[in-house]
């Protein structure tokens, strides 16, 4: 699996975006990126194994909610799993919580960005993985659980905060709280 450090791949996928008839559908691929990141320099990028499922839409929803705090962190969400885009559409208009999801459900259906991400399991789905992307596409935050256990998305939205602040930041710190100061904790201060 990519970790901390290693260079995201690039992708070129088809996404659902919306159930607005004639706008379902759109590519995201590196010139869609480079104009969305014009905006927003940092990616979150996070997969799920499938659609019509439990945990996932639980997740999907929870990432949903955050949008609107991600974008004013200027990070860009993106999900996907290794369901079509017609999929994603079909399982967005059953899914009430999913409905209305502000940011594209990418289908990897060719596998491609999961094997690439080292995600792909041996079940052939994706893992519930999550990843923060920086601005020179370097991969800061990589983080993968059992496939019976949910994301928290906040503590996602926690860990960027932590990441732009380029400081120190302590454990279970929280925007708005003080980062550590090497020079006073050497001082004994």
């Amino acid at each position: 699996m990519l970790t901390v450090g290693d260079q995201f791949p690039d992708f070129d996928l088809m996404a659902c975006v919306s159930l607005e008839k004639g706008k379902e559908f759109e590519r995201i691929d590196a010139e869609w990126l480079k104009l969305n990141r014009e905006k927003k320099g940092w990616l979150v990028v996070f997969a799920w194994p499938k659609d019509f499922t439990f945990v996932c839409p639980t997740e999907i929803a929870a990432f949903g909610k955050l949008n609107e705090e991600f974008a004013d962190r200027d990070a860009q969400v993106l999900g996907f799993s290794g369901d079509s885009e017609f999929v994603h559409h079909a399982w967005r208009k059953d899914h009430d919580d999913l409905r209305d999801l502000p940011f594209p459900m990418m289908a990897d259906s060719k596998h491609e960005l999961m094997r690439d991400l080292g995600i792909e399991g041996e079940d052939g789905f994706a893992k519930r993985a999550v990843f923060i992307v920086d601005q020179n596409n370097e991969i800061q935050f990589s983080m993968v659980t059992a496939g019976s256990v949910g994301r928290n998305p906040k503590e996602v939205l926690r860990v960027l905060d932590a990441l732009q602040t380029d400081e120190l930041c302590p454990c279970n710190w929280t925007k708005g709280e003080d980062t550590l100061d090497p020079v006073k904790l050497l001082a004994g201060e």
